[in-house]
């Protein structure tokens, strides 16, 4: 049975060859989707663990800072930083923009307002240094493209890249820019020149906040205007010892604000955030999991019909339906055993080419070889019901 179905493969070996090539193609696209898949959910994971929190305090009836627009005033942290359990607290912002690199052209950045040596600093480096000085430093993630040294606009300031880190990402895969946190501050809550001058201008003609009895009144009303004091949310570290569920809920009560655990935003994230897009891949992977089969099906099915003679001569000579069946299921399951190598072959080749992470996993290549054999043995069930109903007459007719 083996002999016949290797000798069989090797008569039209070009047509196999291309059909499994082919198929190879398509596997690969559906393990790269699954490694995208996996790659989301590992940038929301690494997300969450590069912010070295615990807990993650932001605007009341929100599920910021990943997920939801969230704004706190910055001296909340002070508080944060006197409740019992909490080790460490840290105001920082997050910002999705189009910087532009020293070449001319932008790149789409999360630029990260820090507090040097707390939590949502980059807790490693690659190369260079940290963040020293309160404004126009920087530290990207290398898949900025930047490089220590490079220059990098953000708003209306120029900063220098002093440090390189790496998977430093948002949960859509963003690059992380770390800044200071008075730059962040200014570059996402302060408005351009035109627009504080036209407030300025609106808040002087205002009866109001410019009184003739009352001077400084108007000073005091325009600098507020113009002075940024939010932030998107507090990070928070524990002391040993501590639970953070009790520790939120102490936040919770005391400081009118909404806490997110470790747990509770990994389902945000994950769950919330990116069920949509898991949904959308599963129907790609069911959609190709159907073409595979049916490429399958169809080959095998044009090459038992090209041989039903030589199958008539077969059941002639006295040679058993399962031998016969055996050699089209071996057919079919080689078929998919060279498509799935091509297919594991191409899909770790051009992984790194995508402008996402691609996470493949182990397991997943498993399952897709499992999946893509039961498939071709599927696929080959109406080839083989075509050959068992073969006259052996045929062979002589």
């Amino acid at each position: 049975m083996i002999s016949l179905a290797g000798r069989d493969i090797l008569h039209g070996w070009g047509k196999f060859a291309l059909t499994g090539l082919g198929l190879g193609l398509l596997i690969g696209v559906t393990l790269s989707m699954a490694g995208i898949y996996r790659g989301m959910v590992d940038d929301a994971q690494a997300l969450i663990s590069n912010s070295q929190a615990d807990l993650w305090v932001v605007q009341k009836d929100t599920q910021g800072p990943y997920a939801e627009a969230s704004s706190i005033k910055d001296d909340v942290v002070r508080s944060v930083r006197g409740m019992p359990g909490v080790a460490q607290a840290a105001n920082v912002t997050y910002l999705t923009m189009q910087v532009q690199r020293p070449s001319g052209d932008e790149a789409r950045t999360m630029v990260v307002g820090v507090e040097p040596g707390q939590p949502g600093a980059p807790g490693y480096l690659v190369a260079g240094r940290q963040l020293t000085r309160d404004h126009y430093e920087a530290v990207a993630d290398i898949k900025t493209g930047l490089k220590l040294g490079d220059a990098v606009r953000v708003r209306r300031h120029s900063y220098q890249v002093v440090g390189l880190t790496q998977r430093m990402v948002s949960s859509g895969g963003d690059p992380m820019l770390f800044v200071p946190l008075k730059d962040a501050q200014e570059a996402q809550f302060l408005k351009d020149n035109d627009t504080i001058q036209n407030e300025r201008t609106r808040t002087a003609a205002n009866p109001a906040f410019n009184r003739p009895g009352v001077p400084g009144l108007l000073d005091a009303v325009q600098n507020l205007q113009t002075s940024s004091h939010n932030v998107n949310a507090v990070l928070v570290q524990l002391q040993p010892g501590w639970q953070a569920d009790e520790v939120a809920e102490s936040l919770t009560r005391w400081k009118h604000v909404q806490v997110f655990t470790r747990a509770g935003m990994e389902e945000i994230l994950v769950a919330k955030l990116i069920a949509t897009s898991a949904k959308q891949i599963g129907m790609f992977l069911g959609i190709l999991s159907v073409v595979s089969a049916a490429i399958v099906a169809f080959i095998i099915y044009t090459m038992t019909l090209g041989k039903l003679r030589e199958i008539a001569v077969l059941k002639l000579i006295g040679t058993r339906n399962t031998t016969i069946a055996g050699m089209i299921l071996q057919q079919a399951l080689g078929l998919g055993l060279i498509g799935f190598i091509v297919g594991k072959i191409v899909a770790t080749a051009w992984a790194p080419i995508f402008p996402k992470y691609v996470l493949l996993m182990p397991r997943d290549a498993v399952i897709g070889l499992v999946a893509t054999l039961v498939i071709c043995a599927l696929a080959s069930t109406l080839a083989i019901r075509v050959a068992l109903k073969v006259d052996p007459a045929e062979a002589i007719g």
